[in-house]
């Protein structure tokens, strides 16, 4: 994931750029300091400095491409100067029946702006701007094929060398820890469900009535990283006093065999899940990360691997292909 901006401040760099597996952040290049750098131990103890050079080399590209980007959509917009933002996401799945995926997309201003559809292999405009770029693209000829290629080879290849280095920790599973509490004012009652200290970080937490999701009524957080690598959620529901005994907090996780249901109880209301080795595969969330939030992906998927652009020439795992201004 790629970020850009026209008016940079204190702590948000001009240009920022982040590699993930599987949701988790592994790399990380940025305007200020100029370099790819590991931010996990496994990627730090199995790359050369080669590789780093080489990252770094391709991402000081991307970064100028982008500043003259921004400038060509703030005049194709007709915008004033100030504070523009361009965003750029692309990356990889394997699936769990072993086919693989992959997505290609940029984002303006918080907008969806361009996207290559993997179906068709061909670029979908967002709106009029978008569709000169999306012209200038196809009478290259070969954005849409050197994408394809990437996405579907050298993608998938080093998504397989970094979950190998990477499998001791990708691969372990927390089992969270769930609690369920309740509070009445004004005849309501507020009931939340809190589940802690879970990996990884694909969750999905609902509240049933009867045993039905009650989906429109309940309320969610964001999943957000703890201080030990791990994560935590919560999500609350208003009912009628009435009808506590009616609804039951649902957790479902890679960790456990089987969803855990959760009811309030009052005298009791701390539950650690006990559960059994889990081989379930579970859908792996891919947001994108950036200073302001363009889009969210998900979708059953094995491994997910999303890394920043690149430029032409070498093999490095950020090169997508030569990176087309808009």
């Amino acid at each position: 994931f790629a970020t850009a901006v026209s008016d940079p401040s204190p702590g948000v760099p001009q240009f920022v750029a982040v590699g993930y597996v599987d949701g988790e952040v592994f790399v990380r290049y940025d305007s200020e300091t100029r370099r790819m750098e590991p931010r996990v131990d496994w990627i730090a103890d199995n790359m050369d400095q080669q590789y780093w050079n080489g990252e770094t080399e391709n991402l000081r590209g991307a970064e100028q491409i982008y500043r003259v980007d921004l400038e060509t959509l703030r005049e194709r917009y007709n915008q004033s100067r100030g504070s523009h933002t361009l965003q750029h996401m692309f990356g990889c799945d394997l699936l769990e029946d072993r086919s693989i995926s992959g997505f290609f997309q940029y984002g303006y201003e918080g907008r969806e702006f361009i996207a290559l559809d993997k179906d068709t292999w061909t670029f979908t405009a967002a709106d009029a701007a978008a569709q000169i770029t999306k012209r200038k693209w196809e009478e290259d000829g070969t954005v849409a094929e050197r994408r394809k290629y990437y996405l579907e080879n050298t993608c998938i290849e080093w998504l397989r060398k970094y979950v190998r280095y990477g499998k001791d920790v990708l691969e372990r599973r927390e089992r969270p820890e769930v609690r369920v509490s309740g509070m009445e004012a004004d005849k309501i009652l507020s009931l939340s469900c809190r589940a802690h200290g879970f990996y990884p970080r694909p969750i999905s937490i609902s509240w049933l009535k009867d045993g039905m999701v009650q989906e429109q009524e309940t309320q969610r957080g964001s999943t957000v990283p703890n201080s030990d690598g791990t994560y935590h959620i919560w999500a609350t529901i208003d009912v009628v006093p009435g009808d506590k005994d009616k609804y039951q907090c649902r957790v479902e996780h890679a960790s456990l065999p089987q969803p855990g249901l959760f009811s309030w109880e009052p005298q009791s209301n701390l539950i650690p899940i006990v559960a059994g080795v889990s081989v379930a595969v579970v859908a792996v969330i891919a947001a994108l990360a950036g200073f302001a939030v363009w889009k969210s992906k998900q979708g059953k998927k094995e491994k997910g691997y999303n890394l920043t652009p690149g430029s032409d020439g070498g093999s490095n795992s950020s090169n997508a292909g030569s990176n087309p201004s808009v």
